[in-house]
């Protein structure tokens, strides 16, 4: 799979000298994992997920001797599963107060948030990744955007314009990393299982009372007023529950 270039990359760099623990958070498969490893390429970094059972399974009960065996710098995956480790991170911050030390990654930010807040405050430099810009899709110089005609002139020059069946294909096909670099050809299936994924793991991971078609309902009657005023009432009506569960599952 070919690597395509984060905007991100930059300010990750920049805030490991700044900061003892970066944390990047995003949605599953925008590419942060990939991106880290692509920065740590020709480091001493090491590299450790939590998906991996064992691994979860000793960092939850032993952070401590976790910590001993991946020893800093280290790349720590999918870290909400285990926030025991937070506050060892902490006491080895405090202690070493080295930056650049721990670079985690998580999916689950109501989990992941909450952990920082109360273990790292003031530790962690917190970055978030999304899927790809247009820009990056396209290979175009990764320039913060900024209102000004000159700059935006110029930066106009540079780009080709796309025609309204570009456009709508460009939507169509969405911005995930695996559909633009080719590596899931199928939109419908890519999709379709990313949602499924999201549904059975990480909603029911904040809550087993939720009803898994209710909840599909839900997010198909708010995908379909993208870009609108939000109306609860509507929202309610459209996906068969009470205004009350729309606003509970909003946030």
């Amino acid at each position: 799979m070919v690597y395509i270039s984060r905007s991100l990359e930059k300010i990750v760099l920049e805030v490991s000298k700044e900061y003892p623990v970066v944390l990047v958070t995003g949605p599953r498969q925008v590419g942060k994992t990939t991106m880290l490893q692509k920065l740590m390429e020709g480091t001493d970094r090491g590299y450790v997920s939590l998906d991996d059972l064992n691994e979860r399974n000793l960092a939850k009960t032993d952070p401590e001797l976790f910590l001993q065996l991946h020893k800093p710098p280290v790349l720590i995956d999918e870290v909400q599963y285990a926030p025991e480790l937070f506050t060892y991170i902490k006491i080895y911050a405090d202690k070493n107060r080295s930056n650049g030390d721990f670079w985690l990654t998580g999916s689950q930010a109501f989990k992941l948030m909450q952990g920082i807040q109360e273990s790292l405050a003031g530790r962690a430099a917190v970055l978030s990744l999304t899927s790809l810009s247009q820009a990056e899709v396209y290979g175009n110089r990764l320039e913060p955007f900024v209102p000004d005609m000159k700059k935006l002139s110029a930066r106009s020059r540079e780009r080709k314009p796309a025609n309204v069946g570009e456009i709508f294909d460009r939507i169509y096909k969405g911005s995930m990393p695996a559909v633009i670099s080719g590596q899931n050809k199928n939109t419908h299936i890519f999709y379709s299982s990313y949602v499924t994924t999201y549904i059975e793991r990480d909603v029911r991971a904040l809550s087993d009372s939720i009803d898994s078609l209710k909840f599909l309902h839900f997010i198909t009657a708010v995908a379909a007023r993208c870009g609108q005023l939000l109306n609860i009432a509507d929202i309610a009506r459209d996906a068969d529950i009470n205004q009350k569960q729309v606003k509970s599952w909003l946030s």
